[in-house]
C-alpha cells in the first residue's frame, strides 16, 4: 500500500472518535422533514453528517445537511417523474470514480465508512442522486448545453488576455500526528481568526513546520496558476489580511493568509503535467532524518540522481512520476509551486509523521496545443451552463414543493 493511501486510512480512522452525534435511539427514525410525499429521517441526517465529516467537508452542520437532503429529495422526485433511473453499472462506475479521488478502491472506501459508522447505503444514495440528477438535466435541457465555436473563441480570448493574477501569501503548516488532531484543529481555528499579518506571522514562527517559519511564513509573489487548483478559489474569496479555514492535509493542517493580490500584464502559463520525485526517509522530523535529507540534497542536482541514492533500498522509498496538477495531493502541489527544477523541500511527512518526504521538482510541461485548450474550454463552458441550469430548475422545484418541518 502506498504512503499516501496508508496516510489517508490513518486520517479517516483517527476521525472516528469525533463522529458521534447526540440523537436518541427512539428518535433516530423520526421524521425531520416532509418533502411532498417523502420523509427525511433523523437517521439520514446523522448518517450524512458522519459521511461529510469523514470527507472533511466545509459544512456538516445539521441545518446544512437537512437543507441538502431536501434538495436531493426534490431532485430524486424530478428524476422519477421523468421515468429515468440509474442502472447498476453507472452506480458502480460512479462509486469507483468517487473513491479514486482519495486513491482507494470502492471496497476500501466502503470499509473505512463502515468502520466509522456510515452505512454503505448512505454512500450509494449520495452518489446515485448526483449522477441521476446530472443525467436528467442533460436529457431535459441538452439543447441548451451546446457550446458554439464563437463562444469558445471568446472564452479563449478572455483566458489569454493581457492580464493574469498573482498573489502574496503567508503559510502555516502544523504537524498533526495521530492523537493530536483535535488539539491541532482547535489551534488552527484560533489561527484562522488572526486579525493581522503580524499576528499570523507570530503563529507561523511558533507552530509552522515549513522552511518559511523563521520569516513568519512569508512567501514571495506567485502566479495564482502555479498554486494547487483546490487552493485558488479559496484565496480569491479572501480580502487581503484574511485567512483560509483550516485545510486538512496528510499528517498536518494548513492555513494561508492573503497579504496582497495583483493583476499583471504577464500572460498566465498553464501546465499540463508536473514531474516530481519523492524519496521517503524513516524518522520523520528527527535530527537523524533531517541530516540524511541534507546529505541527499548535497548529492543530487537533478531528479535522476535520486535513483543512485535509492539504489539497493526497497523500491517503495522512491516514487517518480508526471501528473496533471489536479491529480497531485494538495500539500505536495503547494510545496512544488515554490520550487524550480532541481530544487527540493523537506517540509512534508507521511506515515503519521514517522517518515520524512524529500520532495524534488523535476520539471513542468506546458499545455501543448490549442486543440486541447479548446476542448477544455468547451467542457468548462458546458459544465458551468449545466450547473446554472440545474440550480435554476431546483429553485423552481423548491418553490413549487410542499416542505414541512416538525
Amino acid at each position: 500500500m502506498s504512503h499516501q493511501k496508508t496516510c489517508f486510512f490513518a486520517l479517516l480512522l483517527s476521525l472516528s472518535v469525533h463522529l458521534a452525534y447526540p440523537v436518541s435511539a427512539q428518535g433516530l427514525f423520526s421524521p425531520a422533514a416532509r418533502v411532498n410525499d417523502s420523509i427525511i429521517t433523523e437517521f439520514e441526517i446523522e448518517q450524512r453528517q458522519r459521511f461529510l465529516t469523514l470527507l472533511n467537508a466545509p459544512d456538516a452542520s445539521r441545518d446544512a445537511v437537512l437543507d441538502e437532503l431536501i434538495n436531493e429529495r426534490l431532485r430524486a422526485e424530478a428524476v422519477g417523474n421523468a421515468g429515468l433511473s440509474l442502472n447498476e453499472e453507472a452506480l458502480t462506475a460512479g462509486k469507483e470514480e468517487f473513491a479514486a479521488r482519495v486513491n482507494l478502491s470502492t471496497e476500501e472506501f466502503v470499509t473505512v465508512l463502515e468502520e466509522n459508522g456510515v452505512a454503505p447505503e448512505t454512500f450509494d444514495a449520495f452518489v446515485e442522486t448526483g449522477i441521476a440528477w446530472r443525467d436528467f438535466i442533460r436529457a431535459r435541457f441538452g439543447s441548451r448545453l451546446e457550446v458554439s465555436e464563437d463562444e469558445v473563441d471568446q472564452a479563449l480570448g478572455t483566458a489569454r488576455g493581457d492580464s493574469t493574477i498573482r498573489v502574496l501569501v503567508s503559510e502555516i503548516i502544523i504537524p498533526a500526528p495521530e492523537g493530536r488532531q483535535a488539539e491541532v484543529q482547535e489551534l488552527a481555528e484560533q489561527i484562522a481568526a488572526a486579525q493581522s499579518q503580524a499576528e499570523f506571522s507570530d503563529y507561523a514562527r511558533q507552530f509552522s513546520a515549513t522552511a518559511t517559519r523563521d520569516n513568519g511564513g512569508l512567501l514571495p509573489w506567485q502566479p495564482l496558476s502555479n498554486l494547487p487548483p483546490i487552493l485558488r478559489p479559496l484565496l480569491l474569496a479572501l480580502a487581503p489580511g484574511e485567512v483560509t479555514d483550516p485545510i486538512t492535509v496528510p499528517n498536518a493542517i494548513a492555513l494561508f493568509q492573503l497579504r496582497d493580490i495583483q493583476e499583471t500584464g504577464a500572460p498566465a502559463e498553464e501546465f499540463a503535467a508536473i514531474d516530481y520525485a519523492t524519496y521517503f526517509i524513516p524518522g520523520g522530523r528527527s535530527q537523524a532524518a533531517l541530516s540524511r535529507a541534507e546529505k541527499v540534497k548535497a548529492e543530487v542536482d537533478v531528479c535522476d540522481d535520486l535513483y543512485g541514492v535509492a539504489q539497493g533500498q526497497p523500491p517503495e522509498l522512491l516514487e517518480r512520476g508526471s501528473k496533471p496538477p489536479s491529480e497531485i495531493p494538495t500539500d505536495i502541489a503547494f510545496e512544488l509551486s515554490k520550487l524550480d527544477p532541481g530544487e527540493s523541500s523537506v517540509a512534508l511527512t507521511r506515515s503519521n509523521g514517522e517518515t520524512l518526504v524529500f520532495l524534488m521538482m523535476c520539471g513542468r510541461t506546458a499545455v501543448a496545443n490549442e486543440e486541447v485548450a479548446r476542448d477544455e474550454v468547451a467542457a468548462s463552458l458546458r459544465s458551468a451552463r449545466l450547473t446554472a441550469i440545474a440550480e435554476s430548475y431546483l429553485e423552481q422545484l423548491r418553490a413549487d414543493a410542499r416542505i414541512r418541518l416538525p
